[in-house]
């Protein structure tokens, strides 16, 4: 009874070692797994830090031209300008007439050609202006109301912001003859103009003030003018004893006069639909009194009533004592048709 109960306790002892050992074994499996694992994981580590180094590429940046089909634009330094203006204006009265009057027609027509070039510090200006009127009242002949030929031309380089070295060249005549009227209707008209007689070529260089588009002042210190009088039947027209027209003597058809010329010009809408053109010209011949300095005063007031009807007053001032004692003046009014170009 002794020996079995011996028995049964080294059994029991040894069943419960080998459920140790068993447990000792998979204790040490799992931790070899998380040992494998933690060296795995170290390994994997240490070859990212271990990788070879690749040194990075540089970025380079190379300009390329791509080519771009030009529009097809062209820079014009020229600019040109158009005005032609018709006007017309009638009378009419029945022979029966109380009020009294006299049946009149009368047309004028003006032409204004401008051309401009502008690259700095260069420029060129061309200005063609022509005006001729005529009138004709019912028991008289026709006779011309305006008559002008105006061509100047002007070259300059820009000096500063403001001041330009000019140099110009102008000329100045008319078409038709002129006559000089008998009020009383007495005696025959007397031819006092003509073409070229007189007429005026000036030259001069100075310098150029322009502070605006719309204002310049020139200022000749070196002028020439050349006064012609190509017809000689225009001497007739002088009283006797005088022996001198258009500060040309009898006998010669050219006077030339050295000066300092001003010219201011004045060129600007003004209001709405209303332009104003002018053009002041102060000519002092040197070596004279200065009571032989001319003045002309030259002045278009236009105003459009729609596209192409206009109202328009223009005007001269004249002081010349070569010509004729005294200021001598025109003035007209009309309503009449007006093109502009552009």
């Amino acid at each position: 009874m002794l020996k079995t109960g011996t028995r049964l306790f080294f059994l029991l002892m040894f069943t419960a070692a080998l459920g140790t050992n068993a447990q000792t074994t998979d204790t040490v499996k799992k931790d070899t797994v998380k040992i494998d694992t933690t060296i795995l994981n170290k390994y994997r580590i240490q070859t990212k830090k271990n990788a070879i180094p690749v040194p990075p590429t540089p970025i380079q940046i190379q300009q390329e031209l791509i080519p771009v089909t030009m529009l097809d634009y062209k820079i014009s330094y020229w600019r040109k300008y158009i005005t032609f203006g018709l006007n017309f204006s009638q009378a009419a009265f029945s022979d029966n007439y109380a009020a009294g009057g006299v049946t009149a027609v009368a047309l004028t027509s003006n032409f204004i050609y401008r051309i401009e070039y502008n690259k700095a510090p260069f420029s060129y200006t061309s200005e063609l202006n022509l005006l001729y009127g005529k009138s004709k009242n019912k028991g008289q002949s026709s006779r011309k109301s305006n008559d002008r030929i105006f061509f100047d031309n002007k070259i300059a380089t820009q000096m500063s912001k403001h001041w330009f070295f000019f140099g110009s060249l102008t000329f100045e005549s008319q078409f038709d003859t002129g006559y000089q009227y008998d009020g009383a209707g007495v005696n025959p008209p007397i031819l006092i103009s003509n073409f070229m007689a007189p007429g005026y070529l000036t030259e001069s260089i100075g310098f150029e003030y322009k502070p605006t588009s719309y204002f310049d002042l020139r200022l000749g210190t070196g002028t020439a003018r050349q006064t012609f009088v190509l017809d000689d039947n225009v001497f007739n027209s002088l009283a006797p004893g005088v022996d001198e027209l258009y500060g040309v003597k009898r006998g010669k058809s050219i006077r030339t006069d050295i000066a300092f010329q001003m010219v201011a010009i004045f060129d600007k809408d003004i209001a709405k639909n209303m332009h104003l053109n002018a053009r002041y010209d102060v000519f002092v011949p040197y070596g004279q009194d200065l009571s032989f300095t001319r003045h002309r005063f030259d002045a278009i007031l236009a105003a459009k009533v729609n596209r192409l009807v206009n109202v328009s007053i223009n005007g001269t001032i004249l002081f010349d004592k070569k010509s004729k004692p005294g200021v001598q003046a025109t003035e007209g009014l009309a309503l009449g048709v007006l093109y502009k170009f552009p």
